[in-house]
């Protein structure tokens, strides 16, 4: 695995961006990951080489498209297994992020990592997203949001945008194939505060599989009402 992530990180131009260590670093958590696959629902993966790759490289590609470098904030929103706010973390020590899901067994097993591997400026929320966005210390408090999830493009901006500061990014893990859901939150965005900065295609190493980054900036505070509980969410997207 460490050689896999070695190799791709080269392979996408970030080996000196990043510290020597953070293979090794990276190849540990994936087999943390891993085992403790067996006993709690972390990832449909169960390779070592494809944890390696459709994870840890998967979210080393957020690098590409934004600077965290210099002691930036950022918020992973329903991070799971810790993807990509984990895996960001091991690639910039100096990045503060926070672990935002709902599962209070998954952020357990998520301070053991950080524990472990000795990472310190990592912290483990749980809550709900669209309830946490409505908490005053934490809402437009954050350089960057990520999250990787499968939910509706549109949703996802709602979700995470509250929790960004104006001059800051939404970065959001996407499929290539999300015009349609990008054409459904044109109207979510702005509304939001945001504006869409582009997309970011990248092929991960060594695969054929192609992924993308929707960039949104945050250019004016989110207004109050912002985000609403899920249900109204799911019943009238913005």
């Amino acid at each position: 695995m460490e050689q896999i992530i070695s190799e791709g990180l080269a392979a996408m131009g970030l080996t000196g961006q990043v510290p020597e260590s953070s293979p090794a670093l990276l190849a540990r958590y994936g087999s943390m990951m891993l085992e403790k696959n067996q006993v709690m629902n972390l990832t449909a993966i169960r390779e070592s080489d494809q944890a390696a790759r459709l994870h840890m490289l998967d979210s080393a590609a957020l690098l590409r498209c934004a600077d965290l470098q210099g002691g930036k904030t950022l918020i992973d929103v329903g991070t799971g297994a810790g993807l990509p706010g984990m895996a960001l973390k091991i690639l910039i020590p100096d990045l503060s992020v926070t672990l935002l899901d709902s599962l209070q067994k998954r952020l357990d097993w998520l301070d053991e990592v950080a524990s472990t591997l000795d990472l310190s400026g990592v912290t483990t929320l749980h809550a709900r997203a669209e309830e946490a966005g409505q908490d005053g210390s934490l809402r437009e408090q954050f350089d960057f949001a990520t999250a990787r999830a499968v939910a509706d493009l549109g949703l996802l901006c709602e979700m995470c945008l509250p929790f960004v500061k104006v001059g800051g990014r939404f970065l959001a893990m996407k499929g290539p194939e999300c015009q349609e859901e990008l054409d459904r939150a044109a109207r979510a965005i702005p509304t939001l505060g945001g504006v869409l900065k582009g997309c970011y295609d990248y092929r991960i190493p060594h695969t054929d599989i192609t992924h993308r980054v929707v960039v949104v900036e945050k250019v004016a505070p989110c207004p109050a009402k912002y985000p609403r509980r899920w249900a109204k969410m799911q019943k009238t997207p913005l």
